[in-house]
């Protein structure tokens, strides 16, 4: 817990802010998972993330825009294009 706070903290996701009279806040909550071990790799840890309980928000009281963290394939197809264009120039 203390590693994902500390990353957390470091990437800036969050600024504090003071609490408006008669707001509801989007609670969270951490969810742990153990993560398997790799043999002779890695051995078998616990990881632990901060999730926002989105379910609690209302459409135009607590947000007005939806973001996803999903990349579109074309985007990724774009970077490698071009990773490989610039790897190619460079060799030659």
């Amino acid at each position: 817990m203390y590693e994902e706070i500390s990353l957390l903290q470091k990437n800036d996701t969050w600024v504090l802010v003071e609490k408006r009279k008669r707001t509801r806040l989007v609670s969270c909550k951490w969810i742990f998972k153990l993560k398997e071990e790799i043999p002779r790799i890695e051995k078998a840890r616990f990881k632990a993330r901060l999730v926002a309980r989105g379910f609690t928000q209302r459409e135009g009281v607590n947000y007005n825009e939806v973001f996803s963290p999903v990349v579109k394939h074309s985007s990724i197809r774009m970077i490698l294009a071009l990773v490989a264009q610039k790897t190619y120039n460079w060799i030659n």
